[in-house]
């Protein structure tokens, strides 16, 4: 074991960190991967893996230790950037933040009151009980967006349009949680978007402003992502209230340099109803940025925790207004067997896809319960214009099919929800 080289404890081992590792070790840092995913992509490519799943944090501190590690990264999801805060505090190494300010990121009751506190408007929300609905949905009308209290991603969130639906499904979203009560958020149908900043001594930067588009498939169940389109038409006019209210809430959670991304609706005259805000960088979604500004998300992650300087530097000459568009389409899927993928392979295969990534193949099985795979299939384009993102992403939408034996349709398309 050499003393000189840098020593990197990565925590995330499926296909969005594949190019971090091979960054890392292009820059000559020994990489120790870790999580609970004993076939991980990115472990091919690391110096050293371990199996051990990410929330064990005591084990994983152990292993910071053993290996002598410097520095550890984690990011694209709520599950890993929490560990990793949690890991980093256990083991003495550097994060950009406390698990105390985590904790404001993750907890809903704890964020929607620090919006309250700082003066971010926010979609009303109520704390409901299975024993006492009746008196908690008072003061709320539906529809009505239910959420665990510090779930992950979207699992156990769904649209309710009565009680009778609360009760309905109130154990099985609990399931989601480590509470024993739900979230019950107002429904807004207004324009949604990702926003990615970059913290630089407490003051936020606009990485990008991207237009979330999404469609319900299903009655009860959350609209889901079909497209995110980088840069957002309205970006010059949503960026300086943007890193205003990032700044906030950095000030308020003690992160001063770092990812902060958040999740916000806008309406005309009203301005941005921040719904959630991550202390990480979306998943799926920093390949869109480097396609559409050349910013490399990973190179910034890596500076942060081994050259903070060119971290700031990087940040502070990036411009969220891209000079190439780029969007993320995502196909959703009902259960089945898979047949024909022949309809989106010959898609994949047109100018202007710049990435084309099937999550099953012919032979494989579609299976909700199981979970494994995020979508059916996913698509990343880019163009020098909106409109050329625009009319490609229409000819996707229209054309994307993937089959059963019996010729039946299994994926959830864009036109699937206005029948």
């Amino acid at each position: 074991m050499t003393t000189d080289q840098h020593r990197l404890v990565i925590l995330g081992s499926m296909d969005e960190f594949v190019d971090l590792v091979k960054r890392a070790r292009a820059r000559g840092i020994y990489t120790i991967v870790c999580d609970g995913y004993g076939d991980g992509p990115a472990k091919a490519y690391a110096d050293k893996t371990y199996l051990e799943d990410v929330r064990h944090t005591d084990e994983i501190a152990a292993i910071c230790r053993a290996e002598k590690a410097d520095g550890i990264i984690a990011s694209f999801s709520d599950l890993l950037a929490e560990c990793m805060i949690d890991i980093a505090d256990a083991a003495g190494l550097p994060a950009y933040l406390k698990p105390s300010g985590e904790r404001y990121l993750r907890e809903k009751p704890l964020m929607k009151q620090m919006f309250a506190e700082l003066g971010i408007a926010s979609p009303r929300y109520e704390k409901i009980r299975l024993d006492s609905l009746e008196e908690d949905f008072a003061a709320m009308s539906f529809p009505c967006v239910i959420k665990p209290v510090n779930g992950y991603g979207s699992h156990g969130v769904f649209v309710a349009n009565s009680l009778d639906d609360v009760r309905e499904r109130f154990a099985a979203a609990t399931s989601q949680s480590s509470f024993d009560y739900l979230m019950a958020e107002e429904y807004n149908d207004g324009p949604e978007f990702n926003i990615i900043t970059w913290i630089v001594e407490g003051q936020a930067h606009i990485i990008s402003i991207a237009d979330r588009e999404k469609m319900p498939f299903e009655e009860g169940e959350i609209p889901q992502v079909v497209r995110c389109a980088y840069p957002s038409p309205l970006t010059a006019r949503l960026r300086d209230e943007a890193a205003a209210i990032a700044t906030k809430i950095a000030g308020y959670v003690g992160l001063e340099n770092g990812p902060l991304c958040i999740q916000a609706f806008y309406n005309e005259g009203e301005g941005l109803s921040v719904c959630e805000a991550a202390g990480r960088i979306f998943g799926y979604e920093h390949e869109l940025v480097t396609l559409g500004s050349g910013l490399s998300m990973e190179e910034l992650l890596l500076d942060l925790v081994y050259d903070p300087e060119a971290a700031k530097a990087r940040v502070r000459a990036h411009s969220p207004l891209f000079d190439t568009h780029a969007a993320g389409l995502y196909f959703h899927g009902h259960d089945g067997d898979v047949a024909d993928t022949s309809a989106v392979d010959a898609l994949g295969e047109l100018p202007g896809v710049v990435e084309y990534l099937p999550f099953y193949r012919p032979g494989d099985v579609i299976s909700h319960e199981r979970g494994a795979k995020p979508y059916v299939v996913r698509y990343y384009l880019t163009g020098g214009s909106r409109e050329a993102v625009d009319a490609l992403t229409d000819k996707i939408f229209a054309e994307a099919s993937v089959l059963d034996p019996q010729g039946r349709e299994l994926l959830l398309r864009r036109q699937d929800a206005d029948r």
